[in-house]
């Protein structure tokens, strides 16, 4: 059996909202993600009895109580926050919608209309779950998302698999059926060993208490 603590002393690592990787002072890319689900999972984790800290990019969303908080901005700043709070943690449930791209370069002023060409450079940003699950404890649980417009089972099994993670959580954002901004949510749960369970339609915290339930399955001792 693995040496988790006991279910009330458990520490559970947050991330949750979008990133923004800026080409210049005004202009990102970034993604819709307002941060709504990863802010109840905190929620929720917090009032489960777990120690909870809450990694988040740029939402405007209040702070859930006795949760810690700790902004980000851009994919390198979610990585490196990630990375060096984990160690601490035995839980991370990963809701963050990172950008899987970011520009080459960063132009220090604001660049004129007339001065952009039909293309931009850009990198791919560091992969956050696979990096940290190969870092991971045998003792820590890992739970990323998978938000997909097709395909979604598939997509989030290869997901799973690919980046070693414990469990993952697939929602889908087809058009008008989108989890980003929305006030409910549906997740399809995979664990790596033990099957599937779907939960909702329902709000967001009451999918999130149904999340954390879910999970604390896996680790009571």
């Amino acid at each position: 059996m693995k040496d988790y603590a006991s279910s009330k002393q458990l520490r559970c690592l947050i991330t949750a909202g979008p990133t923004r990787e800026y080409f210049d002072p005004v202009r990102y890319i970034s993604n819709p993600s307002t941060g709504k689900m990863g802010f109840a999972i905190a929620t929720a984790a917090q009032a489960y009895g777990w120690k909870t800290c809450l990694i988040t990019g740029p939402v405007d969303r209040q702070t859930p109580d006795g949760v810690e908080r700790i902004d980000v901005v851009s994919s390198d700043d979610m990585f490196d926050a990630v990375e060096s709070q984990f160690p601490q943690f035995d839980i991370l449930i990963k809701t963050a919608a990172v950008s899987d791209c970011k520009p080459k370069y960063f132009i220090e002023r604001k660049q004129k209309k007339e001065a952009f060409t039909n293309s931009l450079e850009i990198l791919p940003t560091v992969d956050i779950l696979k990096t940290i699950c190969s870092q991971k404890r045998s003792n820590q649980f890992v739970l990323g998302f998978a938000a997909e417009t097709e395909n979604m089972e598939a997509n989030a099994l290869k997901k799973l698999k690919q980046k070693s993670l414990d469990a993952i959580a697939a929602n889908s954002i087809k058009p008008f059926d989108s989890a980003f901004g929305s006030n409910q949510n549906t997740l399809h749960l995979y664990h790596r060993t033990r099957g599937k369970r779907v939960i909702g339609p329902s709000d967001k915290y009451s999918v999130a208490q149904q999340l954390i339930a879910w999970i604390a399955n896996f680790i009571a001792v």
